[in-house]
C-alpha cells in the first residue's frame, strides 16, 4: 500500500483533497497520532454514524440523509443513488469524467449528523467500496470548538477494487477542542467509486470501568519500582544508553577530590538484563562533561574538570579542554583533537546533519567560557576557529539546547547553577546565522536551576516543557512552576501549564503551598506520555522530594500519585528509559558529600495492562530519511514511535525526542512513514516500538536512521595517537588571549554561583567559597586572609558579611578589626 497525507486546505468552501504525490514531511504535520490498524471484522460496537447503510433519502434533495456531495477543484463528475448496494437497496455512486485538480467525495453533513467524537479517544471508521480508479483516499475532517471545521488528515488509500471490498482505518488521538468529525472516501482520479455501509466505532473505550479512575492503588495505576540488589561500582554522573541496550556510567572522578587528586578516574558500563557491570579504563576526568551519541553509535564526550574548587576557595572549578569518543564496540575511550577551548558543564546537542555543536560551560580559567565547539562527524574532529561559527555569547552551565525542526537551537531557559541569562531566560539560536531571539513568558527564569526541559512527544508538534528549578541565592525554596511552548506558533511564548503535582519529604511530611523540587528527572515513554520522578526541595542537595507523575501531552494534564522511587534522587541523579519499557534511575549526592550508588528500576503502569504487543520483523535496521519501512507485528496496534536513547546528565538530556511514526496497515503488516526531515530526527540509532489500544508498548528494536549514504561512515582516527607527543598549538592565539582581529575574549565574567566560587568578591580570578567552616561571620575575614586573601572589592550583595565598614571593599583592614 502507497504512503497517504493530505494537502494544506484551500478556502472553507472547498474541501481539499489527497494529492498523489506527497512527502513524508507533510505526513507528521498531519496528525497528532497514528492511525490506520489492519482491517478486522464488523465490531458489534455501537456505531455512531446516522443512516450507515445509506438507505434514508433527504426528501427534497433525494440524497441519503444526513450525508452530502462534497468535493472542489476542476473536475467534471456526477453523483448517483444507485441499487448497486453491498446491502440493503442504496449506495452511492460518484464519477469523474475529466479532471484537472480536485476530487469529490461521498461525506457526513457538517451538523448534528456529523458523528460525536470525544478528545483523547480514537475511532475505528469503515466502509464497504468499490471503484476503477487506484486514486481513492479516506480523508477526515474535524469540528474545533474555536476553529469551526477544519481538514484533519488522510488516513489510508484503499486498493482499486472491481467486486465490493471493506476498508478500515484506526483515526489519530483526536485533539483538545475537537466534538465532531466527518469523514468519507475521496476520488481524485478518472474513474468511478462506490461506497455504502458506513460504521464508526469507539476504539478506546475498555470493555471494563479503569480502576485508576476509581481509587485504583495497584501497579497498574502507580507502576512498580524496584532497588536492584547489586550497587552501581561507580558514582554514575552521565547515564548514556548504547545502541546495544547497555547503559554508560560514567564518573570521572565522581565529586571526589581525594580521587581527582590520586588521578582515579571510573566508567563502567551496566548490563541491565544480565545486571551486571564491567569496569572501563577511563583516560582523563570527565566529571562534569558534556556527551551526545554519533550518528554511527559511537559517544563524543566534551570537556570534564580541569580542577576542582577547594574548600579552602584558593582554586575554583577549571574545565577540561579535551574530546574523547567512546566506542561500544571496543569499549574504549579514544581522544580525538582538542576543542578550542576548556569546558566544564557544557551541553552537546545533535544536528541534523550528524555533527554536533556544543557549548556553555567553564573554561581553564574557571571563567565562562564564549566559545561554540562544533564536531564535525564527516570530518570525525572537532573544527578550527573559523569554521566553527561564534556568536560569542554565554550560555550558561548545562544550558538546555533543543534542535528545532528548521535547524535553529531553543535555548528553553533550564540550566545549572546561579541566576538566569539576561533578557527573558529563554531564546532561539540560528547557529548559521550567529543570531540570537529572545522568547518571552518564561516564569521565575532566575531560579531554573536544574529544572527539566523536554521536546514533548511528537517532536513533530514542536512543543517544549520546562519544569521545576530553584537558585538558593535567590528563593528559599524550590518551585513548581511547569510552563509550555508552542514552537511552531508565528511567535512563540511560553504559557503557564498546570504546577508539579507535590510529594513528601523523608519523614513523611507533606509538602505545602509553593513547594516544588529542583534536581528533577523527565523521561519520554513509548506510550508518548513523559515520567516525571526524583528532585528535592533545595538547590544544596537538601529535603529530598518523593513524589513521581505522569504528564500527558495529549491532555496537558499530570497523573499526580505514582509510585515513588524508594531511593532519594537528588544533585547527580538521572533517569534513563531502556530498550524494554522500563525506567532505570541512579545516583544521589547530598551536600555533605557521599553518593548514593544504588539503582532503582521502575516498571510503569502500561507494564500490568496485560500481554504486551511484538515487533515479529523489521524489514530492515538502516533507514533512510523519507522512506516506509516494513515491519510486522502479531496483533493490531494504534502507534508506533522512535525514541532516541538517553544522554542525560544534571536534570538535563537536549537530545531527547519521540519522532511519530505515521503507519499504512495491511493486517499484521505495516509501512512506517519516516520523515525526510534530518532536524526532526536527527541521525544515529533509535529505539523503535509500537503500542497497542490499551496503551501497552512492545519490547523496543533498534533501527539506525541515515545510515546510509545521508550521513558519513565511520572513520578511523589516524591523528589521535599523535596527540600524546605533539604539542597543541591550535587556536594558540585565542586561548592565550591573542585575538584574530575583530574577535572577542573567548570566556566572560560568570553570574554569580555557577561554579561553587561567590565571585561578588575581588576579580575573576579569586573563588570565595560559597560555604564558610563553622565559625562566627566576624572571623571569616581572618580565615580569609590565612588562605592569602586580601581586601577585595564587593560586587553587589555582600552576603557573607565581609564588608562590615560598608565601604564597598571586603575583608579590609577595618573589617578585620570589627570583631
Amino acid at each position: 500500500m502507497r504512503p497517504y497525507g493530505f494537502r494544506r486546505p484551500r478556502a472553507r468552501t472547498r474541501r481539499p483533497r489527497r494529492t498523489r504525490l506527497l512527502t513524508v514531511l507533510t505526513l507528521f504535520t498531519a496528525s497528532l497520532g497514528l492511525a490506520p490498524i489492519a482491517a478486522q471484522p464488523a465490531s458489534a460496537a455501537t456505531n455512531l454514524v446516522d443512516n450507515p447503510g445509506l438507505e434514508i433519502l433527504d426528501g427534497p434533495s433525494q440524497f441519503p440523509q444526513c450525508f452530502e456531495k462534497s468535493g472542489w477543484g476542476d473536475n467534471d463528475f456526477t453523483f448517483t443513488v444507485t441499487d448497486d448496494a453491498h446491502s440493503g437497496s442504496r449506495a452511492v455512486r460518484v464519477e469523474l469524467t475529466r479532471r484537472v485538480d480536485g476530487d469529490r467525495k461521498t461525506m457526513m453533513l457538517e451538523s448534528d449528523c456529523a458523528p460525536s467524537a470525544v478528545p483523547g479517544r480514537q475511532y475505528d471508521l469503515s466502509l464497504w467500496y468499490k471503484s476503477t480508479s487506484p486514486d481513492v483516499a479516506v480523508t477526515l475532517f474535524r469540528h474545533d470548538t474555536t476553529a469551526g471545521w477544519v481538514y484533519w488528515t488522510d488516513l489510508t488509500t484503499p486498493p482499486q477494487s472491481a467486486d465490493w471490498a471493506r476498508t478500515e482505518v484506526r483515526t489519530p488521538v483526536v485533539p483538545d477542542g475537537t466534538d465532531r468529525i466527518t469523514w468519507g472516501a475521496s476520488l481524485y482520479g478518472v474513474g468511478a467509486l462506490t461506497t455504502d455501509d458506513y460504521a464508526m466505532t469507539d476504539a478506546t473505550v475498555p470493555a471494563d470501568p479503569d480502576p485508576c479512575t476509581t481509587g485504583g492503588t495497584g501497579p497498574e495505576c502507580r507502576g512498580e519500582w524496584t532497588v536492584q540488589s547489586t550497587e552501581a561500582p561507580v558514582r554514575a554522573i552521565h547515564s548514556v544508553l548504547l545502541h546495544n541496550g547497555k547503559v554508560l556510567l560514567i564518573a570521572g572522578s565522581g565529586n571526589d577530590k581525594d580521587a581527582f587528586d590520586a588521578g582515579t578516574f571510573k566508567t563502567s558500563l551496566f548490563d541491565p538484563v544480565a545486571n551486571t557491570y564491567t569496569d572501563i579504563p577511563t583516560p582523563d576526568d570527565f566529571f562534569c562533561a558534556g556527551h551526545v551519541q554519533l550518528p554511527d553509535g559511537r559517544v563524543l564526550v566534551i570537556g570534564g574538570n580541569k580542577d576542582y574548587a577547594l574548600p579552602d576557595a584558593s582554586v575554583g572549578y577549571k574545565g577540561l579542554k579535551t574530546g574523547y569518543i567512546f566506542d561500544p564496540d571496543t569499549n574504549r575511550y579514544v581522544r580525538t583533537n582538542d576543542p578550542l577551548a576548556g569546558h566544564w558543564y557544557p551541553s552537546a546537542t545533535a544536528m541534523g546533519n550528524g555533527d554536533v555543536i556544543a557549548l556553555g560551560g567553564l573554561a581553564e580559567d574557571s571563567s565562562g567560557t564564549v566559545v561554540n565547539e562544533h564536531f564535525s562527524y564527516a570530518q570525525n574532529k572537532f573544527l578550527p576557529l573559523g569554521e566553527a561559527k561564534q556568536a560569542w555569547a554565554f550560555w550558561g552551565l548545562y544550558p538546555s539546547m533543543i534542535l528545532l525542526q528548521d535547524g535553529r537551537l531553543f535555548y528553553t531557559g533550564s540550566h545549572v547553577f546561579g541566576n538566569g541569562l539576561s533578557g527573558t531566560g529563554a531564546s532561539v539560536y540560528d547557529y548559521d546565522a550567529g543570531t540570537i531571539t529572545d522568547v518571552p513568558g518564561l516564569r521565575k527564569k532566575d531560579e531554573r536551576d536544574q529544572s527539566m526541559s523536554v521536546l514533548l512527544p511528537p517532536a513533530q508538534d514542536q512543543k517544549v516543557i520546562t519544569m521545576g528549578g530553584g537558585n538558593h541565592t535567590v528563593s528559599p525554596d524550590a518551585h513548581r512552576l511547569v510552563d509550555l511552548i508552542d514552537m511552531k506558533a508565528a511567535a512563540p511564548v511560553y504559557g503557564p501549564a498546570p504546577d508539579l503535582p507535590q510529594g513528601t519529604y523523608e519523614d513523611g511530611t507533606a509538602q505545602t503551598g509553593d513547594e516544588g523540587k529542583v534536581y528533577l528527572s523527565a523521561v519520554i515513554l513509548p506510550d508518548g506520555k513523559v515520567l516525571e520522578t526524583g528532585g528535592a526541595l533545595h538547590t544544596y542537595r537538601e529535603d529530598p522530594v518523593y513524589e513521581a507523575s505522569m504528564y500527558d501531552p495529549a491532555t496537558n494534564t499530570f497523573q499526580a500519585g505514582l509510585a515513588t522511587d524508594p531511593v532519594p534522587r537528588t544533585y547527580h541523579s538521572s533517569a534513563t528509559l531502556l530498550p524494554d519499557g522500563r525506567v532505570m534511575t541512579i545516583g544521589d549526592n547530598p551536600g555533605d558529600g557521599s553518593f548514593d550508588q544504588r539503582v532503582s528500576i521502575y516498571k510503569p503502569p502500561y507494564l500490568f495492562k496485560g500481554a504486551r504487543p511484538q515487533i515479529t520483523s523489521v524489514a530492515g535496521t538502516d533507514w533512510t530519511y523519507g522512506t516506509a519501512q516494513r515491519i510486522t507485528v502479531d496483533r493490531p496496534v494504534v502507534k508506533a514511535s522512535l525514541i532516541r536513547p538517553a544522554a542525560v546528565t544534571h536534570s538535563s538530556d537536549p537530545n531527547q525526542r519521540y519522532v511519530d511514526l505515521p503507519m499504512t496497515v495491511d493486517g499484521n503488516t505495516i509501512d512506517l512513514n519516516l520523515t525526510s526531515n534530518p532536524d526532526l530526527a536527527p541521525p544515529g540509532w533509535y529505539m523503535l516500538s509500537v503500542v497497542d489500544a490499551n496503551g501497552v508498548p512492545s519490547v523496543s528494536r533498534w533501527v539506525r536512521i541515515g545510515s546510509e549514504g545521508q550521513v558519513a561512515t565511520a572513520r578511523v582516527q589516524a591523528f589521535a595517537e599523535e596527540l600524546a607527543t605533539e604539542s597543541s598549538t591550535q587556536g594558540q592565539d585565542v586561548h592565550e588571549g591573542h585575538m584574530h582581529p575583530g574577535t572577542v575574549a573567548e570566556s566572560v565574567e560568570i553570574p554569580e554561583g555557577y561554579d561553587g566560587c561567590d565571585h561578588a568578591y575581588g576579580t575573576i580570578d579569586q573563588c570565595v567559597p560559597w560555604t564558610f567552616p563553622k565559625m562566627p561571620r566576624a572571623q571569616r575575614c581572618t580565615w580569609l586572609k590565612e588562605k592569602g586573601y586580601g581586601r577585595m572589592e564587593v560586587h553587589g550583595r555582600d552576603r557573607h558579611g565581609l564588608d562590615r565598614d560598608k565601604d564597598g571593599f571586603a575583608c579590609g583592614k577595618a573589617d578585620l578589626r570589627k570583631r
